[in-house]
Formats: structure tokens, sequence, C-alpha cells
């Protein structure tokens, strides 16, 4: 095994905590994140007088749905996986 595959190794158990905190925060504030970009992106196309309104609504989809899979990164882009066999 080499150098970078035991690094991967130890670090595996911290990156999964990581992940399953992001989730858990993902999930729980996930709704005031996303009223926070729908207050952000009504700002900013307001300051800008409408002239990117489409890239912004693009962007903020984009930034929903990023959210949308943390909060639910157990399912995949069909659903959720399918159970072990048996």
């Amino acid at each position: 095994m080499g150098f970078l595959d035991s690094l991967k190794a130890k670090l595996a158990p911290a990156k999964d905590k990581v992940s399953d905190q992001v989730s858990g925060l993902a999930e729980k504030h996930g709704g005031k994140v996303e009223h926070g970009l729908e207050k952000a992106a009504r700002k900013v196309d307001e300051k800008t007088k409408g002239k990117y309104s489409d890239k912004i609504e693009s962007g903020t989809g984009k930034a929903k749905h990023a959210i949308d899979r943390l909060a639910h990164k157990d399912v995949g882009p069909s659903g959720p996986p399918p159970p072990p066999a048996a």
C-alpha cells in the first residue's frame, strides 16, 4: 500500500463523519439557506436592474439543487440506492 492509499485509509473515518455532519446541517437548515439564496438573488437582480436575471436564476437553481443533494446524500439521481443483495 502506497503512502496516498495509507493516508486515504486513515482519513476515511473523518471524511465520513464530516460528510454526515454536513448532510445533517443541510437537512436541518436547508430551508433557511434556500430562503437566503432567494432573498440574495432578488437583491442582486434588483441591483443589476434585471440585466443578469437568467444567470441569477440558473445559479440559484444550481445552489438549491446542491443543498438538496447534501441534505439527501443517500438519494442518487434515480432515487435511493437499491437494498443489498441477500
